[in-house]
């Protein structure tokens, strides 16, 4: 994970965003158990405690290690347990057993936090430029940790039999059905993409530069649940001929007949949530999808999927810091769209492209230079944030990634189509 150069902030400033982005982490496991937090649900999902404890090792590492004259490691053991997967930074417990670490305990991990916390903010106004970036660094890393923390935590309770609720469901005010899906005249010709500027942005994002978009239209909102649940009644997961190969053979192999958390009723559809297991609603945007599920629909509506340079174009004019993100903890999930075209929020929308490098690019040296540029490997990219994106997070130049079997992130369609 790489950062572009951005300026020097007031340190107050940075301090009362740092403890912020913290907080929001603790919150976000408040109604946990130990045992909650411990378990590992599949071998993409970390334990919460897990989370708590990255992020944290991430802070004392990168800046109070290296920045803090006669700073001690809170546990020489955290480093072993707690590396993701920063190769410069040595051996690492294995993904797939992060489980398996039953101690430390929640409360030693919220201790062990709490030390990071007081250290870093205290010496913070001290620290140099090129520490107080990894700072930011540090923060906007944790807030992509705080969407995975809930993601995974409603997929470990996905897997309770008794389906527990986390939050009481918030209050429910009744919307309309949206109406036909209409569409919105892409900007075509020779157009730049990626970020350029001095706010913050990840290396991925960048260089800008130019790309020529063919004549096109995006679709006005994403895709609802009622219009998913009619293509399952067409027979759109029971035959081939919409699906690739690869998406096919997935659909096979795991028996794949309805987005992830869906189960039906003698009453119709339902999903689970951090609020347990709810009807669904009709006119809320359809989450929890694959790569391989987007592009099948897709084809099924006579549409395709946008390429991300279609979509940056489409949303650079758009409030990133608008939409249903996450602002507090809670139950979190996405909403029927409101007035105008919603680029950012509620659900990440697959694109047809394949996650590489833009040219120009150049991964930036060191530990911290392993995130992005070493992943850009079979995997899809996907915009405008989710239900789960803390709110402050997001940019129109934001690429996310994910392998284009995984659902358990927010994740939904927006259709293109060429003209």
């Amino acid at each position: 994970m790489a950062l572009q150069p951005v300026p020097k902030r007031p340190a107050r400033a940075l301090v009362e965003h740092f403890q912020a982005v913290r907080a929001l982490s603790v919150a976000l496991v408040g109604p946990l158990s130990d045992a909650d937090a411990t378990v590992q649900s599949m071998e993409d999902a970390s334990p919460a405690k897990w989370h708590l404890a990255h992020t944290s090792w991430f802070f004392e590492t990168f800046v109070l290690r290296d920045f803090v004259s006669g700073y001690r490691l809170y546990d020489a053991r955290f480093p072993f347990l707690f590396n993701s997967y920063y190769e410069a930074e040595g051996k690492r417990h294995a993904r797939p057993r992060r489980g398996m670490v039953t101690r430390p305990s929640l409360d030693e991990i919220l201790a062990y936090r709490a030390h990071v916390d007081a250290v870093l903010a205290a010496a913070l106004p001290d620290l140099p430029q090129a520490a107080q970036e990894l700072v930011m660094l540090g923060c906007q890393h944790e807030q992509q940790h705080q969407e995975l923390l809930v993601t995974d935590i409603v997929h470990l309770m996905a897997q309770n039999p008794v389906e527990p609720a986390l939050w009481a469901p918030p209050r429910k005010v009744p919307v309309a059905m949206p109406g036909p899906l209409g569409w919105i005249d892409g900007t075509s010709g020779v157009v730049e993409i990626g970020h350029d500027g001095d706010a913050f942005a990840f290396d991925a994002e960048g260089p800008r530069h130019p790309v020529l978009l063919t004549p096109h239209a995006l679709a006005d909102r994403t895709v609802t649940n009622g219009e998913w649940a009619a293509f399952i009644a067409d027979g759109g997961y029971a035959e081939p001929r919409h699906w690739l190969s690869d998406g096919w053979a997935w659909v096979q192999r795991e028996r794949i007949a309805a987005p992830l958390y869906w189960e039906r009723t003698g009453d119709g559809w339902t999903r689970f949530g951090l609020d347990g297991r709810r009807a669904l609603d009709p006119a809320a945007p359809v989450t929890h999808v694959s790569f391989y599920e987007a592009d099948a629909y897709a084809s099924w509506a006579g549409a395709r999927l946008p390429t991300e340079a279609e979509w940056e174009a489409a949303a650079s004019n758009h409030d990133p810091a608008g939409g249903n993100q996450m602002d507090a903890a809670g139950p979190v999930e996405p909403r029927p769209a409101s007035d105008g075209p919603a680029f950012f929020g509620d659900v990440w929308e697959w694109t047809g492209s394949a996650f590489r490098p833009y040219p120009g690019f150049r991964a930036v040296e060191g530990a911290v230079g392993e995130y992005n540029g070493k992943f850009m490997s079979g995997q899809c990219v996907l915009r405008g944030g989710s239900c789960a994106t803390p709110r402050g997070h997001m940019r129109a130049s934001y690429r996310n990634f994910f392998y284009p079997h995984q659902r358990w992130q927010f994740t939904g369609v927006r259709l293109a189509k060429d003209l």
